[in-house]
């Protein structure tokens, strides 16, 4: 995974964080970049649905790992210890993507792109006089006044997701193997 480059897509609850991943996503594929991406939920997820034979193997099987192979699609359940390092996850899962986009990981040291909307929250997560504050390096937003030490685009902006990807791209965090 040495090119592989990673950014996490931060805001508060609804304020757009998947339509901007998503946005991202389809542009960068647009550029032809091989594109993977990670979700970080506070809560347990459910990926399969009760009475499955994947759901029977993995909770009455207790088995570690399932991977279910179907027509154009795989997916993998496993156990695991609760081990929330982005940079670990995509060394792990995601070998081989030329960006990782990552939806959540606000905690992460990893660099940052916040959607932030007023109707949402009345202040970003964002904080100028934080020591985290330069892992931003955009922060998309619907406030006319907003300013930051990072580069603010608005949506009403021309092109501006064009311009959010050039910035993803170079401000993003290049793995390591």
């Amino acid at each position: 995974m040495a090119s592989t480059r990673i950014i996490s897509i931060v805001g508060r609850k609804d304020a757009g964080k998947t339509t901007l991943t998503v946005a991202l996503a389809g542009e960068f594929v647009r550029r032809g970049h091989r594109v993977m991406t990670m979700k970080h939920a506070d809560h347990p997820a459910t990926v399969d649905a009760p009475g499955t034979d994947t759901y029977r193997h993995f909770h009455e099987g207790k088995v570690e790992r399932v991977l279910l192979a179907a027509p154009e699609v795989r997916g993998v359940f496993e156990r695991a210890a609760d081990d929330t390092d982005p940079l670990h996850l995509a060394r792990r899962y995601l070998d081989g993507a030329d960006i990782v986009l990552i939806e959540g990981f606000k905690d992460a040291a990893i660099p940052k792109i916040e959607v932030f909307r007023r109707a949402v929250a009345p202040a970003p997560l964002y904080d100028r006089s934080s020591d985290r504050a330069s892992e931003w390096i955009a922060i998309v937003t619907d406030d006319e006044h907003f300013t930051a030490d990072c580069t603010v685009l608005r949506f009403r902006d021309t092109m501006w997701l064009q311009l959010l990807a050039n910035l993803a791209w170079d401000g993003a965090k290049v793995l390591g193997p």
